[in-house]
């Protein structure tokens, strides 16, 4: 059985088992597929071809180095924007997205290398590619909404600023004893070597910083990033200039693309890096959506979010077996991809071929960049990742959105990526639920409150009835206001009706409350009647046995219905 079939069969059945209406299969379907059956003509080809070499240009000192800020040498990226970007294209469920490896990723490379070495990272690149397959067919594409801004915002503003902090050494030529990858203890050693410093590395550092900003105000057309990897390459040749480069840093590195096999296995190894696995999926599932998103609102059009979790899995299982880095959608890339005139996934195909040509041809020039030009490189993608504006925009919003907002990037910054995750949607998802309690209201009762609605639904109420209404979703967070309801009557009526026309959501928590509601009613002697229950709080009341065959509570469609019943049991 095909896994999104028995995922459909596992999670479309009703309460009584039977099943629902299938799925729109379209939801996975590579965006090539569609694209093709359009009709794809020679200027098509032309406007993807010319985008894809742009993107290219852009993508080639991106790749080196962001690989270099991981701890790999510079063919892994190059490796990784080859083979990964051209699965995510072909597999994807975007027009145009372009993928490779981000600055994302950089964090948890680094620290899974240190942590496991090069083939850790290797093996959990592979894991992290069949746990995104899975939950492309899951279908939970759709997560990336429930991931609040604050949080986003929080971590990659963390991430930038770490890439930014392990440049310093490149940039300035500091000499370290131990480089420390916590945050602190890395700082505490580049004062300590501050004596070190190279003014010729310096030098070149901060002209390529200069050089970078320079060209995106006064010539932003231009592959800012490339044409300052061939003028300081140059100068640096040219000159004799006593500085790190490429070459000198990694006198073995390969060129071309390696010959793709397995990763060494055993279950010890892939215990250890299942936590990073997870890590690596979460962050490549994240970016990509919402890479995503941004291309959608550039386009117009609208990407498949589940098939582009499938591709983005195969892209990163397919890395993994040419031992590269983790991949996922690149926002930078693919919006320099929208703005080239790129519309369709050919793009980035051709922007993967692109690379791979770059590098048979020159990759023997690559040894000439000087390490000080791609820290400067690096300073400029950690602003771009930064997102300083928003990051303010955000301090000005309530206390709430400002403690997940600090809290997240501090914890990222400090602590670790994942722990600043995780304690950020903890809190974000608090303080949602207790905004959430705050709109739920349970009136009605001879003591209780009700609204002006609610104040003539006990004019028409039999002898012995009394009447609740329970406002908004009955989950966890409120579910002890039901039983406070039923605390507040006084003298125990005959019967109460519950009144759940306007609940549109039924947790478990609330049908526990529920099922203690009618208990102890029961114990007192009050019988319960159930109004107007919608479709998902009926069902969930039904499998807790409280349906309406029940012999526990009645049931009745509206209140009139209830109404009804409770005259008739009172006659």
């Amino acid at each position: 059985m095909a896994l999104d079939t028995f995922l459909d069969r596992l999670t479309h059945q009703d309460a009584g088992g039977r099943p629902r209406p299938p799925r729109d299969r379209t939801d996975l379907t590579p965006k090539l597929l569609s694209v093709l059956r359009e009709g794809y003509d020679f200027p098509k080809f032309r406007a993807d071809a010319v985008a894809g070499l742009t993107v290219a240009i852009v993508a080639l000192p991106l790749a080196m180095a962001l690989a270099v800020a991981s701890g790999a040498s510079p063919d892994k990226g190059l490796v990784t924007a080859i083979v990964a970007g051209l699965l995510i294209s072909l597999l994807g469920g975007s027009r145009v997205q372009i993928g490779g490896p981000t600055g994302a990723f950089v964090v948890v490379v680094f620290n899974v290398i240190a942590a496991h070495g090069y083939d850790g990272l290797v093996l959990a690149t592979l894991m992290a590619g069949l746990i995104l397959i899975v939950a492309g067919y899951a279908r939970f594409g759709q997560m990336i909404k429930f991931i609040p801004h604050p949080v986003v915002t929080g971590f990659t503003a963390g991430i930038a600023v770490i890439i930014a902090t392990t440049q310093i050494k490149d940039f300035l030529g500091l000499t370290l004893d131990t480089e420390s990858a916590e945050f602190v203890e890395r700082w505490r050693a580049y004062f300590a070597a501050a004596g070190t410093i190279q003014p010729a590395t310096l030098a070149v550092g901060a002209g390529a910083l200069a050089l970078i900003l320079l060209l995106r105000r006064y010539a932003p057309r231009l592959p800012a990033y490339l044409v300052v990897i061939v003028i300081t390459s140059v100068a640096a040749a040219a000159l004799s200039l006593p500085v790190e480069t490429i070459g000198s840093r990694f006198p073995d590195m390969a060129a071309g693309l390696p010959t793709p096999e397995v990763p060494a296995f055993s279950f010890a190894k892939a215990q250890a890096v299942l936590p990073a696995a997870f890590t690596i999926a979460f962050l490549a599932g994240i970016e990509a959506l919402l890479s995503c998103v941004v291309a959608d609102g550039m386009t117009g059009f609208r990407h498949r979010s589940n098939q582009e979790l499938v591709g983005q899995g195969v892209a990163n299982v397919a890395s993994a077996l040419f031992a590269g880095l983790p991949a996922t959608g690149a926002i930078a890339r693919t919006a320099t991809n929208v703005k080239s005139g790129g519309r369709t996934p050919m793009a980035g195909i051709l922007h993967a071929l692109f690379l791979l040509l770059f590098v048979l041809i020159g990759a023997e020039l690559m040894a000439y960049v000087p390490m000080a030009a791609l820290a400067a490189i690096l300073f400029a993608v950690a602003w771009g990742m930064s997102e300083f504006d928003r990051f303010v925009a955000l301090l000005r919003m309530p206390i709430g959105e400002r403690a997940v907002l600090i809290i997240t990037f501090l914890l990222t910054v400090l602590v670790d990526l994942t722990v600043g995750i995780g304690v950020g949607v903890t809190i974000a998802s608090l303080l949602f639920m207790a905004r959430m309690s705050d709109t739920v209201a349970v009136t009605g009762g001879e003591t209780g409150t009700a609204e002006p609605e609610d104040a003539s639904q006990r004019d028409a109420l039999p002898e012995g009835v009394e009447v609740f209404r329970v406002d908004g979703p009955l989950f966890f967070g409120v579910a002890g206001e039901l039983l406070d309801a039923l605390k507040r009557v006084g003298r125990r009526p005959r019967q109460i009706i519950l009144r759940l026309e306007a609940v549109p959501y039924l947790d478990a928590s609330g049908a526990v409350a529920v099922i203690e509601f009618v208990r102890q009613a029961k114990a007192t002697g009050t019988r319960i009647i159930l109004c107007g229950a919608r479709e998902q709080p009926a069902e969930l009341l039904a499998r807790a046995r409280l349906g309406a065959t029940s012999d526990e509570v009645d049931y009745a469609p509206d209140y009139e219905a209830a109404l009804a019943l409770a005259g008739k049991a009172a006659a």
